[in-house]
Order: C-alpha cells, then structure tokens, then sequence
C-alpha cells in the first residue's frame, strides 16, 4: 500500500477529517444562495452553467466518498440529503441518481465479497426477494406523492438513520442457540473462516419472521428516498438475526445491489434519471471511495463516523425544513 500512496500523504492524514470537513462545510456554505438564484430565475437560467453544476456534484460526491468508507456506510445515505438540500434539483432526479450511486458502490464490491466467502447468496436471496418487492412499490408511491411531503419524510428518516447510527452497536459473533425452522428451510446458514482470528464459525439465523418484515421496511425505504440501506442491512442481519458481523456487512452489499436494481428501474421507466446528474456522481462516490479504502488504516473511523453524523444530522434537519416550507 506504501507503494501507492506516498509517506508525507499518510502523515498528512491524520489531520484530513478536519480537512474534509472544511471543505464540506466551505462548499455547503455556498450552495443556498446559489440555488435560490437558481430557483428564482422564472426563465430557469441558473446563475451557474449545467457544467458548472456537474463540476460541484463532481467534487461533493468525491470528498462523500472518501468519509462513507471509513464512516461505514453506503454513499448513497449521505447523497440524496446533501444533493436534495443544497443543489437546485428536483428531488426525483436526485432519488433517481442515488440509487444509481448505491448500486455502483454495491456492485463494485459485490464479486470480492463472494470470492472471500464474506457474502452468502442463500442468505441475501430470500432478503433480497422481499426488499425487492417493497422497494418497487416504495419507489412508486415517491413518485406519486408530492414531492413537500416526500421531502418532510425524508428529512425525518435521515434524522431517524442518525439515531439509529448514534445509538446501534454491533455483536462480532452473535450467539444463536438454536435456528430457527424458517431459517433452516431456506437454507440461511454457512461456515466462514475469520482471516483475522483463524477461527472457523459455523453460523446460523434466528427471528428470520422479524427480519423479513424489517427487510420490507428498508426495501420500501430504500425505494422511496432512492437511498441505499447498508445503515440498516447490517444491524437487522446482525442484531435481530444473529449473522456473524462479516457475513453481515458482506451480504448487505448483495441484497443492495438487487434491491436497488428492482427500484431503479421503476424511475429510470418515468423518465427520473438524468445523466447529467447520475453520471458525476457515481464517478465522484467511487474515486472517492476507493481513496476513502486506502485510508482507512490510518484514519481515525469513530472521529470520520462522528463527522459523517454531525453531517447527516444537518442535512435531515434541512430536508425536514425544506419540506415543512419553512427552510426553501
């Protein structure tokens, strides 16, 4: 890895959530009046030309994806807020490019997962199947639904993932007595080799009822505010199910990349994809990310995961804001 990345940038990162921060809050700071010029314009001639646009999508999406790795989250949860709340674009383009910029992130790591034994198909498929399923009628119904109340419940689920991130805490090998009959009959079990330990776990699942209809809950989620639901995946299969906190964080890639796939298609059919929009932001999250996994060794996580937090929490309390009128 030194080989890569010289040794002064390593030391200089140990000062880059400060840094990140800065300029995070430098270019949000600019954004509101930008965009009311924007908005106020009755020709639609932004104060800013559609490539200057694409240039800042450019840069915010690579500094969130830089902080979502170490932060451990999907880029996605930190995009549609911040995209949606500081850039003049309507919020169904922005839920459309969010999904798109989940799944990429997803797809990106989904085959070294499976290769290492990290991601199990007999646990995600089932998962999977019901996320889908919600999250093609999540989408629907965001679409249908005026877009004030879609804003509202969006700043109230982002503030809802701030508790959630806040407050959850994870199990490395949860203890699972005894399966329970549904998960045996779908075949939710498995034996991986902990790399870091040496230690062959023979896992398997109980409250498998309990997590399906929370993984109808994120499927719904997820398709509605075009988010992805790592923040949610890992805690269901960890804490309510009893999967081993690496198959956990594993699989969640999987079953989003195929949950999102169902709801993205619903708004790419009603024309809410825009490449202008979609493009600079998957290409932002992913350089950013792959940056953001090669710093993760000497970044501090829990100061990035604190920052990312402060962040989230902003945001909601604007998208919430926004919604209500009181913040345009």
């Amino acid at each position: 890895m030194h080989t890569l990345i010289p040794g002064p940038f390593f030391a200089a990162a140990r000062i880059y959530p400060l840094l990140l921060l800065a300029l995070a809050v430098a270019l949000l700071a600019i954004m509101p009046e930008t965009v009311m010029a924007a908005d106020g314009d009755p020709g639609g001639n932004s104060v800013m030309p559609w490539w200057g646009w694409s240039l800042a999508l450019f840069a915010v999406c690579f500094l969130l994806g830089i902080v979502a790795v170490p932060a451990g989250i999907g880029g996605g949860v930190l995009f549609v807020p911040i995209v949606a709340g500081f850039f003049p674009f309507h919020l169904d383009f922005v839920r459309g490019a969010g999904l798109l910029v989940a799944l990429a992130s997803a797809l990106s790591a989904g085959p070294a997962l499976l290769r290492n034994g990290l991601s199990s198909l007999r646990l995600a498929l089932p998962l999977a199947l019901i996320g889908s399923i919600s999250s093609i009628i999540g989408a629907m119904m965001g679409l249908a639904l005026p877009t004030a109340i879609v804003q509202t419940a969006l700043g109230i689920t982002i503030l809802g993932i701030v508790v959630v991130m806040a407050t959850a805490k994870k199990s490395e090998f949860p203890a699972v007595p005894v399966a329970d009959s549904l998960s045996t009959r779908l075949g939710m079990y498995g034996v991986f080799v902990d790399a870091a330990s040496g230690r062959t776990v023979n896992w398997r699942l109980h409250r498998t009822p309990a997590g399906l209809a929370l993984f109808f809950v994120i499927g719904f989620l997820a398709g509605m505010f075009g988010m992805g639901a790592g923040w949610a995946n890992v805690p269901a299969l960890n804490l309510v199910m009893g999967a081993p906190l690496k198959i956990a964080a594993g699989t969640s890639g999987l079953i989003l990349s195929l949950v999102d796939s169902s709801a993205t298609w619903i708004y790419l059919n009603q024309g809410a994809v825009l490449p202008v929009i979609a493009a600079p932001s998957v290409i932002g999250i992913m350089l950013g990310a792959r940056i953001g996994a090669r710093l993760l060794t000497v970044l501090n996580a829990s100061i990035i995961r604190r920052l990312v937090i402060t962040l989230l929490l902003f945001a909601g309390l604007r998208a919430l804001l926004k919604g209500l009128g009181i913040w345009a």
